[in-house]
């Protein structure tokens, strides 16, 4: 036995003399979780380097075979280390190791009927789960609610964006998980709608450091949650759907066969925002659902709906997008909307073999409507339901398509986590990638399903050609979305727009306020192994060629992520690694430029090569000398951004 894991049974052996359950820390003894029995009611509390980053929280849940949350009784607790290694080729880093210790903490309620509580505990990760045993001869059970909760210090502020009023917005397409973040936030401002609050959440402890709370691992198994409204003594605590989301139908709470778990909920903590950016714990607690049906292709491409939008979808305005991915070497294009009307299904073959010829693949926009919204964008009712959804993917199976994105969610319901989850099987069963866009929060899925390749689930960049005010707050939002939404999972924006005016002929419509060089910084900070930029064919003239060489070889795969500095709102450099190639980003979302000391270690005593803004605000490429100690200052303009590479 190694002494570490006999330190920590001893610790569990005389805690209860203290009065307290049990208590597990991660591997470098730098994060501490308790836990504990009040009147009955189970909590939690986490400390990080000996300070308290959560309060004790409550635990448990109430379902329709009995309540699990209060009149709880501890039976006993055992503990173990976890470790193991796996790769994965769609997130943020590709070979990851984790190392945890597990901690099960067993309670009984007032009817004798039984539930563990498991903990796992890493370095600055924790991870938690309910789990149900079958009782006689009940072999099912409803989850009626969580008494899940995370109650913070009263010095927190919030990073949070709200849970939007069901069936509002455009055609009653909402929740679209596309509502705006506000910044620094006392806890327990109310939220815009008053319905709490989509995950993730990034909490501010004022001095001490930050907690980032989310939740991995949700299937055809459960629901999506939330967090509530706060209180104003700091208490979150988990939410299930609104019985309006989805039109109505279906039911809110959870369903679970037993033996049954819930999710894994989430807790990324530190004293500073390195391990908020580079966490991977939505992928290490979960495993792949099934096998890939063969290997997935991942890559850039074009899309013609993002700046030329529904006109554009017509035969002869695809092939000048196909020609635009084939003179950047990219490997799609995407077909949106309408294409079922507007180009008509018999001459998809056409088109996919004219692609084809050029060395690119085509992607098909889906609705994913059957009852729960009104958008009126075809092709419908061909995701809905099994029986249309795999006539249609055998069809786009025998032409060639290679994947497809499929818009327009309403919920997090149990029923709504089936539909996601049939479609990613159905579509491997014919070789086909998904991408989903107005759409949840993915939990875990880059892990779970191979062939998941993207979710939008945030105010991505269509509101840019929609809004004047989305252009205004380009620059902020996404010196948000690396610290928050882009950390737990694939975000599938649609950036680098390189036209001023974002419309068909670059001299109308909205007004980008954000630099060139910031626009190619997205291409790094957004992190999505499929991404459909926002580049248009007059781009290939109207820029500068190195923008055009650079936006060549951007990869969207990555081996490795290092956070070098940045806040949440205000900037963010940012490295990721692509094979042996390093590359390092960065963006300023403030209005004036700021000068940065930084210290990068993959380019220490090297020459790289530069893309900056100069004080017009201009873009320029130089090469630069990094001192052998990493060293290097950098200078962003405001709303500018920089990058280098080697």
């Amino acid at each position: 036995m190694k002494k570490g894991f006999i330190y920590l049974i001893l610790v569990l052996l005389a805690l209860p003399l203290r009065g307290q359950i049990a208590s597990v820390s991660g591997p470098d003894s730098y994060l501490k979780l308790k836990v504990n029995l009040k009147a009955g009611i189970p909590y939690y509390s986490v400390e990080y380097k000996g300070k308290v980053f959560l309060e004790d929280s409550p635990l448990g849940l109430v379902t329709n075979i009995g309540d699990f949350s209060t009149g709880l009784t501890f039976v006993e607790s055992k503990a173990k280390p976890v470790e193991y290694s796996y790769t994965q080729d769609r997130i943020k880093r590709s070979q990851n190791h984790y190392k945890a210790n597990e901690l099960i903490c067993t309670f009984t309620n007032k009817d004798g009927k039984k539930i563990d509580i498991l903990f796992r505990i890493s370095n600055n990760d924790i991870a938690f789960k309910y789990q149900l045993p079958p009782y006689g001869e009940t072999a099912c059970c409803v989850i009626e609610r969580e008494a899940t909760g995370f109650d913070f210090p009263q010095q927190t502020t919030t990073f949070l964006t709200p849970q939007s009023t069901p069936m509002i917005g455009w055609k009653r397409t909402k929740p679209s998980y596309e509502e705006e973040y506000v910044p620094d936030e006392p806890i327990g401002t109310p939220s815009k709608y008053g319905y709490g609050y989509t995950f993730p959440g990034l909490f501010h402890i004022g001095d001490e450091g930050w907690v980032l709370v989310s939740e991995t691992g949700v299937s055809s198994l459960y629901c999506g949650s939330r967090l509530s409204e706060g209180t104003k003594d700091g208490l979150y605590t988990l939410s299930f759907p609104d019985p309006k989301e989805n039109n109505g139908i279906g039911t809110a709470t959870a369903g679970l066969a037993l033996p049954g778990e819930t999710p894994w909920r989430t807790l990324t903590v530190g004293d500073n925002l390195k391990p908020i950016v580079e966490t991977t714990i939505p992928f290490d607690v979960v495993e792949p659902l099934y096998e890939p049906s063969k290997a997935y292709k991942f890559g850039r491409g074009t899309w013609s709906w993002i700046m030329w939008q529904d006109n554009s979808i017509n035969f002869d305005d695809q092939i000048k997008y196909i020609d635009l991915a084939a003179a950047l070497n990219w490997e799609f294009v995407l077909v949106d909307n309408w294409w079922d009307t507007n180009i008509g299904r018999e001459r998809i073959p056409e088109l996919v073999k004219y692609a084809n010829a050029k060395g690119v693949d085509v992607c098909l926009w889906y609705n994913s409507n059957g009852y729960w919204s009104d958008a009126p964008q075809g092709p419908k009712q061909c995701m809905s339901n099994s029986v249309a959804r795999n006539k249609e993917m055998k069809w786009l199976q025998s032409v060639g398509v290679k994947g497809l994105k499929v818009d327009f969610f309403g919920g997090d319901k149990q029923e709504t986590m089936k539909l996601y989850e049939d479609i990613l099987v159905d579509a491997n069963e014919y070789g086909l990638t998904i991408i989903f866009h107005g759409c949840t929060l993915p939990r875990g899925w880059e892990r779970m399903y191979p062939n998941y390749v993207g979710s939008e689930a945030v105010l991505a960049s269509e509101n840019l050609i929609f809004t004047q005010h989305a252009n205004d707050n380009e620059a902020y939002n996404a010196c948000l979305h690396p610290f928050i939404r882009n950390t737990v999972g694939i975000m599938e924006f649609g950036p680098v727009l390189l036209n001023k005016r974002h419309n068909r002929t670059n001299d109308g419509g909205t007004t980008r306020v954000t630099t060139d060089i910031f626009q190619l910084a997205t291409a790094i900070l957004f992190q999505s192994p499929v991404q459909m930029f926002a580049l248009a064919p007059n781009n290939l003239t109207d820029v500068p060629a190195f923008e055009i060489d650079f936006m060549r070889n951007v990869p969207t795969t990555w081996d490795d992520i290092c956070f070098i500095d940045g806040y949440p709102g205000k900037y963010c450099i940012l490295a990721r690694r692509h094979q042996d190639k390093w590359y390092v980003a960065g963006i300023n979302a403030q209005k004036e430029a700021i000068t940065l000391n930084v210290n990068l270690p993959m380019f220490a005593g090297q020459k790289v090569t530069q893309y900056v803004d100069d004080k017009k605000r201009e873009p320029k490429m130089n090469e630069i000398s990094i001192k052998a100690n990493g060293e290097v200052q950098l200078v962003i303009q405001p709303e500018g951004g920089v990058v280098l590479t080697h």
